[in-house]
């Protein structure tokens, strides 16, 4: 099953790139990119069922990703938000903690890592669906 991602990156190249290497390399498909705190914030609270991973830059072109993680911390359980920053600091990962997100990466040295989490999480929501449908047809 492949997870439906959306990235908030506001550099293009560093979004088009992130985007390629997780469609090829993981069961990852892109539902959408924003540049700005608001855009990915609106989308991801008004899409609600259309994700399951979100992809969250620090510093955007308008606004910060923090504004996006606070917008989002009532999503459903299933649903991850990870962000992937060069400011993957020990304080920003204790802010982002704080702000209910599930993983932070950092850009310059733990691509592999993120990928790793796109193979883990798309298990887990293979299992859960498979789960679901055993129970449906009992």
């Amino acid at each position: 099953m492949k997870m439906r991602t959306y990235v908030v990156e506001d550099n293009p190249t560093i979004r088009e790139n992130l985007i390629s290497t997780l469609e090829e390399l993981a069961p990852v498909e892109t539902v959408g990119a924003s540049d700005t705190e608001q855009q990915g914030a609106e989308w991801l609270i008004n899409n609600d069922g259309r994700w399951d991973l979100a992809i969250v830059d620090l510093f955007l072109k308008k606004g910060s990703g923090l504004g996006v993680l606070e917008a989002c911390r009532a999503r459903r359980p299933l649903q991850k938000i990870v962000v992937f920053s060069n400011y993957a600091t020990p304080e920003m990962r204790k802010r982002c903690a704080e702000l209910g997100v599930d993983a932070v990466f950092d850009k310059s040295t733990e691509i592999d890592c993120l990928l790793a989490y796109c193979v883990s999480q798309s298990e887990k929501l293979d299992t859960v669906a498979n789960d679901e449908s055993s129970l449906q047809r009992a």
